[in-house]
């Protein structure tokens, strides 16, 4: 076969792939995904920001309550973060068309005569259902298309336990972005082999305190569960919690979809809780986003010293993933330390196949199952 010929094969082959991948980006729609912290809309601010490749504009109203429109003017298509709020619309920066901020619904459309017939409140920039959990606001993603559900469910909330006020514990957040597809960013983030290669340091992992674990796994709605067990024995911040309160130290570990993976760990009247997302920007970027709260007697800044080293581990590692998956290698799972990611890949499908045909999900998960891995 000629150069020229292997050429052209190869530029097709990658034309259908790059079309393949551009009708369908792999994301999961109708969903909660945390859009901003609460902290960056302020005041008439206006702040951007993309999940799922839908561009957004945030702010908070006079009366306090956040919203999530489309970055997008109907009218020309300029972004609408460019523009003007006055605490209830949003004023596009081109010809001044006006929208409330809680509907998307076009109020004004300065440019009309009294001549013009114009249906004005039939105009919609693209409303998103918005609330504030934990610090973050969260934007419900409703599919390209689809009419939103009447009930759209709460956001996710970080558990947290016997408290009646926030002064009885602290709380902290992290983010970091990962220059991957979100599956790639949430495989990763469910691993459960990579600690002593990745998170290498003297007070979590060492490769020579690899051992070989067995760890019980239940079906739980939308995920699966870690079973409440004993944590790892070469991990000394159990060490020392079990050492604090004289009892036994337990963790548990969720995933949930499309995105969440939360643990509990528990000693006594102790406890630590902990949320990290894995959000889709782009078909080609995630971002992590991280919240802890404990009621431990651990500094906040002393954690997020170690908390930033552990994504900055893992961002490291994406990065150098991404540069061996622009060459679109072929990939394997193994059992058992990739069980999780084959139950994700599962999860996911069956969800999409029961939106489709509108039956009950399957479960990939008959029931309760052990895995075992060396870690």
């Amino acid at each position: 076969m000629s150069e020229a010929v292997r050429s052209i094969l190869q530029t097709k082959t990658e034309a259908t792939r790059e079309t393949a991948c551009e009708a369908d980006p792999g994301f999961l729609w109708d969903f909660w995904y945390p859009a901003v912290r609460s902290t960056e809309i302020r005041g008439r601010k206006l702040t951007a920001a993309v999940l799922l490749e839908v561009p957004l504009v945030l702010g908070r109203t006079s009366e306090g309550k956040a919203f999530a429109i489309r970055d997008s003017c109907p009218h020309r298509g300029i972004p609408l973060s460019y523009g003007h709020f006055d605490g209830q619309t949003v004023e596009c920066s081109y010809h001044g068309w006006r929208f409330d901020a809680c509907t998307a619904r076009c109020v004004e459309i300065p440019s009309l005569t009294s001549q013009d017939k114009l249906k004005v409140d039939r105009i919609f920039a693209g409303h998103y259902p918005c609330e504030e959990r934990d610090g973050y606001v969260w934007a419900y993603m409703s599919g390209p298309g689809s009419r939103l559900a009447e009930r759209v469910p709460p956001a996710p909330a970080l558990p947290v336990f016997n408290t009646n006020d926030s002064d009885n514990y602290r709380i902290t957040h992290l983010s970091c972005e990962l220059p991957s597809h979100i599956d790639h960013g949430i495989i990763g983030l469910m691993d459960p082999a990579h600690g002593p290669f990745v998170h290498q340091a003297w007070w979590w992992r060492k490769r020579r305190s690899i051992h070989e674990k067995e760890k019980q796994f239940e079906p739980i709605p939308n995920g699966f569960r870690m079973s409440k067990h004993s944590p790892s024995s070469n991990s000394l911040p159990y060490q020392l919690l079990k050492r604090m309160t004289g009892e036994p130290v337990t963790t548990t570990i969720d995933f949930v979809l499309p995105n969440q993976r939360l643990e509990e760990i528990h000693s006594g009247k102790l406890w630590f809780s902990s949320r990290a997302t894995v959000t889709p920007v782009r078909r080609d970027l995630c971002r992590i986003d991280f919240v802890a709260a404990w009621n431990v007697f651990l500094p906040v800044l002393l954690f997020r010293v170690f908390a930033k080293k552990f994504l900055r581990q893992d961002q490291e590692t994406m990065i150098r993933q991404a540069e061996g998956l622009k060459h679109d290698p072929h990939l394997m799972l193994i059992d058992d330390a990739d069980r999780p990611a084959k139950w994700y890949f599962a999860l996911k499908a069956n969800l999409l196949e029961s939106r489709r045909t509108g039956a009950a999900m399957m479960h990939p998960m008959d029931g309760p199952t052990t895995l075992r891995w060396r870690s």
